[in-house]
C-alpha cells in the first residue's frame, strides 16, 4: 500500500477533527473532536513507520511505539478532562462553552446592575448592599 493513502485519511481525520474544535459548543463534543486529532497524528505515525522500517530495514518500530504512549496520554487526558467537563456541568448547569466563557468573564447573572451602584452607594454613606452584607 502507498504512504499515501494513510496520509490523506490522516489528513482528513485531522481536519474533521479541527473544524469540532472550532464549531462546537458542547465540551463533550470539543473533547471527541481532540480524540480525533490525535487519531489522526496516530494514523500517521504507524503509516510513517511502516514506511520508514521498509525503507531502512530496521525492527525497531518506534513509531507504534510512540503510538501507544500517545493512546495512553490520549485516555489520561479523556479521563481528567470528563471529570472537569461533569465537575462544571454540576456546578452551573451547563456545558455550553460560551456559557461558561462568559461567567468567567464576569458577564454572567450574578453581574447585574445593583452589584456595580453598590459601592458608590456604600462611599456617599447610604445604606447599600456592600454595608448590608459587612
Amino acid at each position: 500500500m502507498h504512504l499515501a493513502y494513510p496520509a490523506v485519511l490522516a489528513a482528513l481525520l485531522f481536519c474533521t477533527g479541527l473544524y469540532g474544535v472550532l464549531a462546537r459548543r458542547n465540551a463533550i463534543l470539543v473533547l471527541m473532536s481532540v480524540e480525533l486529532m490525535l487519531n489522526a497524528v496516530n494514523l500517521n505515525l504507524v503509516a510513517f513507520d511502516v514506511w520508514l522500517s521498509k525503507a531502512a530495514e530496521e525492527t525497531l518500530h518506534s513509531g507504534q511505539a510512540l503510538t501507544l504512549f500517545t493512546i495512553a496520554i490520549a485516555a489520561a487526558e479523556i479521563g481528567i478532562g470528563l471529570a472537569i467537563v461533569l465537575a462544571v456541568h454540576r456546578n452551573r448547569g451547563t456545558a455550553d462553552i460560551d456559557k461558561l466563557r462568559d461567567t468567567a468573564e464576569g458577564h454572567g447573572p450574578e453581574d447585574t446592575d445593583d452589584a456595580r451602584t453598590a459601592e458608590p452607594a456604600a462611599e456617599t454613606g447610604r445604606t447599600g448592599k456592600a454595608e448590608a452584607t459587612a
